[in-house]
């Protein structure tokens, strides 16, 4: 195969794959690859690459109906198949704050820099499944990236994609999250997925030791003796620990604890891991990370908190989506022409990386050259690429101007829809009734 070959084969099927509207689907993906900034989504029309009139980028997402599922089947057959994989799930915003016209419209959580202010914002959210195929680096490669609906919570959206994720790996993989997914019901809705995870703790949360010896009396208990993870006099004699020197992190002490309990989770092995970073100054000690690995057995200490920190690619990857693959820039009508646009993402991030290792880096006039070419960098110069290789989509074949609305045909307004609260409410415990 040539430099290309791979990335243009992969191409070709992707656009077999999709039904209707597939040529201006192909040109607007096309063109929001060469387009480094835009104002406006119909402003994607006069890219160079987009042969069409600016309705048909609105009438490629109405009429389309991008393959999913497909896509995905086609993702895995780029990924190793005979190595360990290492997954990162996350969930992220897309804000639509004047929408009122906008079906299912919910209160989804976002960061905000402002002190003081709520992180809450209007719109929809979206849950990704990725694979981080690099232990450094800011390529995060989606492979499910979906609209949490109103009836769905991140939790319980994130457990079913991963679901349909690992049923496709011969070898066990290994998923990382953030501390929002190290709960019960996401703990036990994952008990019988063939995948390890290693997941943040909030530094409030309290684990419980095994359980003592059975008394011969009463009922047998659960939970042993409690563990605070933000009251050291809780914490017991840890079961392996070390000091390492990083060169990123500086000195780092390293613990570990075995069969530890969370609350409500069911019959599953926890092992607790805490990295303190060590100062000089004892005036002002670094907050420890507390993290939880769950499933198999864990590796060696000295690698298994390394892990981690690929999560923050998922990161930086919906940063990358937002700014430049344009993805919250439309104001569509419908979840369902955002969700076709929001489909295209994962692709187009592909389509990236297939690239990444055969083009020349196009540096600003600002910016320093870097062989090791991040997502953003690749997309700078893809450009050549699609001068070099081309598109699957035939040229479009005028069909004459519309003619438009007809004149005095009364217009209604569109229906405004009231934003949705989620509830989300615990079990009742049910108290055990003898007679």
């Amino acid at each position: 195969m040539t430099n290309f070959d791979r990335l243009r084969a992969f191409r070709h099927k992707s656009y077999m794959l999709i039904g209707n509207g597939k040529d201006a689907l192909f040109d607007l993906m096309d063109a929001v690859l060469v387009s480094r900034s835009v104002y406006s989504f119909a402003e994607l029309s006069v890219a160079p690459v987009f042969r069409r009139q600016w309705p048909s980028l609105y009438e490629a997402l109405q009429d389309s109906n991008p393959p999913r599922l497909e896509w995905m089947g086609l993702y895995l057959e780029q990924m190793p198949q005979d190595e360990r994989v290492v997954l990162a799930g996350d969930h992220t915003a897309w804000s639509r704050l004047q929408a009122q016209t906008l079906r299912e419209r919910t209160y989804e959580h976002q960061a905000t820099p402002m002190s003081g202010a709520k992180p809450v914002t209007l719109g929809q959210g979206y849950s990704t499944i990725a694979w981080i195929p690099e232990e450094q680096g800011s390529w995060a490669l989606p492979l499910l990236h979906e609209r949490i609906t109103s009836a769905e919570s991140p939790i319980s959206k994130a457990i079913v994609q991963l679901r349909q994720v690992c049923e496709q790996f011969q070898v066990r993989p290994l998923s990382l999250w953030d501390a929002e997914y190290g709960c019960a019901p996401f703990l036990n809705g994952t008990a019988d997925i063939a995948c390890d995870k290693l997941i943040r703790l909030r530094s409030n949360r309290v684990l419980y030791g095994p359980p003592p010896v059975y008394s011969g009396t009463g009922r047998p208990r659960q939970y042993g003796e409690k563990f605070k993870l933000n009251d050291a006099t809780t914490w017991w004699s840890s079961d392996a620990e070390l000091q390492v020197e990083e060169s990123r992190w500086g000195r780092l002490h390293v613990r570990m604890w075995s069969s530890m309990r969370l609350r409500r989770v069911a019959n599953q092995t926890i092992w607790l891991i805490q990295l303190q970073r060590l100062h000089d100054s004892a005036l002002h000690p670094a907050k420890p990370l507390w993290l939880i690995w769950v499933g198999q057995a864990p590796p060696d200490l000295e690698t298994v908190w390394q892990q981690y920190f690929r999560r923050f690619a998922i990161d930086h990857w919906y940063r990358f989506a937002k700014q430049r693959l344009h993805w919250t820039l439309p104001q569509l009508a419908t979840p369902e022409q955002s969700e076709r646009w929001s489909d295209l993402m994962p692709l187009l991030t592909w389509q990236l990386w297939l690239a990444r290792c055969h083009v020349q880096d196009s540096p600003l006039p600002w910016q320093k050259s870097s062989a090791k070419l991040s997502p953003g960098r690749t997309a700078n110069a893809f450009a050549s690429v699609l001068a070099l290789i081309g598109t699957p989509a035939p040229p479009p074949k005028p069909r004459g101007k519309s003619p438009g609305w007809t004149p005095g045909q009364p217009r209604s307004r569109r229906i405004r829809y009231p934003t949705v609260k989620k509830r989300f409410t615990r079990p009742k415990k049910v108290a055990n009734k003898t007679a």
